[in-house]
């Protein structure tokens, strides 16, 4: 069993988080993406939806694909939501032969060196980081943190990196959707559409709940 762990806050999830999951599962011949909802992100500095309401949107967003599935393993944990914790759970409760690939975003992977105990990442699972056109990625092993790049050599291709464990780091390229979650919080908060950005049961939840909806007299 392939599976691809897909971790964020999903404040809400939209349709550029649904795409590049669904291409990285393409790409990398996954049998199945976890969506992993955090608790609290470490790397927030606003303060965040109540998980209830992202964990539900998750939910909605993914239902009726066969190979989409949600944790609820950083919400049950509770506290600080961090990747090496989440990897090393997964670890203990799948089975031995289970190959797992952290699915993360091209800005997310820059900024790995601040992550908890990012080393010990690679050691858990592969890394698929997906860009979108029209960035090349040159020289990656120069984007590691300098401490992480003696454990690395390059593959066969000059784009994969290997890890003395033999994990890899993969680059993969998705299709360009400049969509963000912040952006999609301001236009509900300016009364603006949001269809088509989200799946409309994410968008009908969002009304229901009013969730980032604009304030009556606020201007």
């Amino acid at each position: 069993m392939r599976i691809g762990v897909f971790g964020g806050t999903f404040d809400p999830i939209h349709i550029a988080h649904l795409r590049s999951a669904e291409e990285a599962r393409e790409q990398l011949g996954l049998d199945r993406v976890l969506f992993v909802p955090a608790a609290d992100p470490p790397h927030k500095t606003r303060r965040v939806t109540a998980a209830a309401h992202r964990l539900a949107m998750v939910r909605l967003a993914i239902a009726g694909h066969p190979a989409f599935r949600v944790s609820t393993l950083e919400i049950d944990r509770g506290g600080r939501s961090y990747t090496v914790d989440t990897l090393r759970a997964l670890r203990e409760r799948l089975p031995a032969d289970t190959a797992l690939t952290l699915l993360i975003g091209w800005d997310a992977f820059l900024e790995i060196g601040t992550w908890k105990q990012y080393r010990t990442l690679f050691e858990l699972a592969d890394v698929a980081v997906w860009t979108r056109p029209p960035h090349a990625v040159r020289a990656p092993r120069a984007l590691l943190p300098v401490a992480a790049r003696r454990d690395f050599c390059y593959g066969q291709d000059h784009q994969t990196l290997r890890h003395r464990t033999g994990n890899q780091i993969r680059f993969l390229t998705v299709t360009a959707l400049d969509i963000s979650a912040s952006a999609i919080r301001l236009r509900l908060r300016r009364g603006q559409s949001i269809r088509y950005l989200v799946p409309l049961a994410v968008e009908r939840y969002l009304s229901r709940n009013r969730l980032f909806a604009r304030r009556q007299g606020a201007s």
